[in-house]
């Protein structure tokens, strides 16, 4: 699925934009397009190069993403440490009330 478009919209698209500009016109957009998407991913990736080159000559963390992604998954782990014996409490509980009963999980 692209970008939650099916295949009748995109060719739905498609033939209004050749009743538009015409089939002789569209190779030029095309290229137009192509040429105009290039240069901002080339001007995005010199950015992120010059954002990266920057943080490495001032020794800055420039990885916050994967740091913060450790934290919580330390903090998931400490909650799960804490709700397995409390889980199991509440299922012995349930299970002195109702008897042995299969539950749903």
């Amino acid at each position: 699925m692209f970008l939650f478009i099916s295949g009748a919209e995109i060719f739905v698209v498609l033939v209004i934009t050749v009743m538009l500009f015409g089939a002789d016109k569209l190779p030029e957009i095309a290229r137009g397009l192509g040429k105009g998407m290039r240069q901002i991913k080339d001007a995005t990736n010199d950015i992120k190069r010059e954002i990266k080159n920057s943080a490495e000559k001032n020794d800055i963390d420039i990885d916050i993403a994967t740091n913060i992604r450790k934290e919580i998954n330390k903090v998931k782990d400490n909650f799960d440490d804490f709700s397995r014996p409390v889980s199991k409490i509440k299922d012995t509980i349930i299970d002195d009330i109702t008897g042995p009963v299969k539950r749903n999980k």
